[in-house]
C-alpha cells in the first residue's frame, strides 16, 4: 500500500514566500518613490511607542544592500518552512516574529532596531534545531543545509558591528530554539513498509515465494484453475486461442 508523503509541494509553499518578499520590496519602493523613512516604527528598546515595531520592523529596511542581504534568505527559509513544516508553519511564523520582537525590545539598545533579519534568524534556528530533534533523515539533512548555508550569521549574535542590530539577532536565535522545544513532539514519522508492519507475513507474501530460505531466486509458476461460467448450465468451458497475424512485405 503506497505510503501518503508528509511532504506536499502546493501553492502556499512558493506563493508565501514571494508575497513576504514583495512587500518588503513594497514598502522600501514607497519610501524611495515618495521621500519619506519608516524608520520610526522599528522597534525602540524601553519606550512604549517602540512596541509597535514588533509587527512592523521586519518590513522596513535602511537601505538596498540592507534589503537585498535579506530578501534571499528570508525566501528560502521560509519557503523550507511551509514545505517541511506545513502544519505548524503559520503559528511558528506569528509567534516567532512577536516573540523575536518582544525580546528585541526587551535586550536592545535605545535605537531603531529594523529589517527582516530578526525573522529570518529565528526561521533559521527553528529549522535547525527541530531537523535534529526530529530524528528523521529528511528534516537533519535540511538542517545541515541551514548550517551550510547560513552558520556564518552565527558571527552577528554578537556586538561585532555597531551598525548592525545583534539583539534582533540574538533574540530571533532564541525565539526559533525555544519554538523548536515547544513542537518537539510534533515530529514526521518515517514512513513504514509493509514488511515492516506487524500484521505482515513472509509466507504470504508472493514476491517473497520466489526466494529459498538461503536468499536464493527460485523461478515459479502459479497455476491458476479453471471455472465455469456461473451463468452457463450447459457444462461447456470456452478456452480462445489467439494467433499472430504474419505480416507481409510488398
Amino acid at each position: 500500500m503506497k505510503q501518503s508523503s508528509p511532504f506536499v509541494f502546493t501553492t502556499g509553499v512558493l506563493g508565501y514566500p514571494i508575497l513576504f518578499v514583495l512587500l518588503i520590496w513594497i514598502v522600501f519602493w514607497f519610501e524611495i518613490r515618495f521621500g519619506i523613512s519608516f524608520n520610526n516604527f522599528g522597534v525602540r528598546p524601553g519606550e512604549i511607542k517602540g512596541l509597535r515595531g514588533i509587527l512592523f520592523s521586519p518590513f522596513i529596511h535602511g537601505d538596498i544592500k540592507h534589503l537585498f542581504n535579506n530578501t534571499i534568505p528570508l525566501f528560502v527559509l521560509s519557503m523550507s518552512l511551509f514545505y517541511f513544516y506545513r502544519k505548524i508553519s503559520w503559528p511558528v511564523l506569528i509567534i516567532g516574529l512577536l516573540l523575536t520582537g518582544i525580546l528585541t525590545w526587551s535586550i536592545g539598545r535605545p535605537a531603531n532596531h529594523i529589517g527582516a533579519s530578526g525573522i529570518i534568524y529565528m526561521l533559521a534556528a527553528f529549522l535547525f534545531f527541530k531537523g535534529i530533534f526530529s530524528k528523521y533523515y529528511r528534516l537533519v539533512a535540511l538542517s545541515l543545509i541551514v548550517v551550510f548555508l547560513y552558520g556564518g550569521m552565527l558571527w552577528y549574535v554578537t556586538p561585532i558591528d555597531p551598525e548592525i542590530s545583534w539583539e534582533g539577532h540574538l533574540s530571533g536565535l532564541i525565539s526559533g530554539f525555544a519554538l523548536a522545544v515547544f513542537y518537539r513532539k510534533n515530529t514526521i514519522k518515517s514512513p513504514k513498509y509493509e514488511w515492516e508492519k506487524p500484521e505482515y507475513s513472509e509466507k504470504e507474501d508472493l514476491f517473497m515465494q520466489h526466494f529459498d530460505e538461503n536468499g536464493n531466486f527460485i523461478e515459479r509458476r502459479f497455476e491458476t484453475k479453471e471455472e465455469e461460467d456461473p451463468e452457463d448450465d450447459s457444462g461447456i468451458t470456452y478456452r480462445y486461442f489467439y494467433k499472430k497475424s504474419e505480416s507481409k512485405k510488398e
